[in-house]
C-alpha cells in the first residue's frame, strides 16, 4: 500500500517541476526582444498564368416525348355501412344528499 503514496508523491513534484518550467520559459519567451524587420518588403512578381478554359460539349436537342396515358382502374362500389344504433340512456339513480349543517350565529 506505501506504493500508491509514492505514486502520488512522484505525481504532485513532477506536475510542479513542468509548471514551473513551462512559466520559465514562457518568461524567457517574452523577455526576448523581437528581431527589427524591414518595413517594404519587395513582393514576388508572379507572372500572369492563362487562365484556362472547359471544353464546351454540343448539345444534343431533347425529343418531345408524349405524357403517357394510363387507364382508370375500376373500383367497385362500396356499400352504405349501416349507422350504429344510439346507445340507450339508463336512467341515473338518485342519491339523497344531506345538506350540510349551518353554523349559528
Amino acid at each position: 500500500m506505501a506504493h500508491h503514496s509514492l505514486y502520488l508523491l512522484f505525481l504532485v513534484a513532477l506536475a510542479s517541476i513542468s509548471s514551473l518550467a513551462v512559466q520559465a520559459e514562457a518568461r524567457r519567451l517574452l523577455d526576448a526582444p523581437l528581431p527589427d524587420l524591414p518595413i517594404g518588403l519587395p513582393k514576388p512578381e508572379l507572372p500572369a498564368l492563362p487562365q484556362p478554359g472547359l471544353p464546351t460539349l454540343p448539345t444534343l436537342p431533347m425529343p418531345k416525348l408524349p405524357l403517357p396515358q394510363l387507364p382508370m382502374p375500376q373500383l367497385p362500389t362500396l356499400p352504405k355501412p349501416d349507422l350504429p344504433v344510439p346507445m340507450p340512456k339508463l336512467p341515473l339513480p338518485e342519491l339523497p344528499v344531506p345538506l350540510p349543517p349551518l353554523p349559528s350565529p
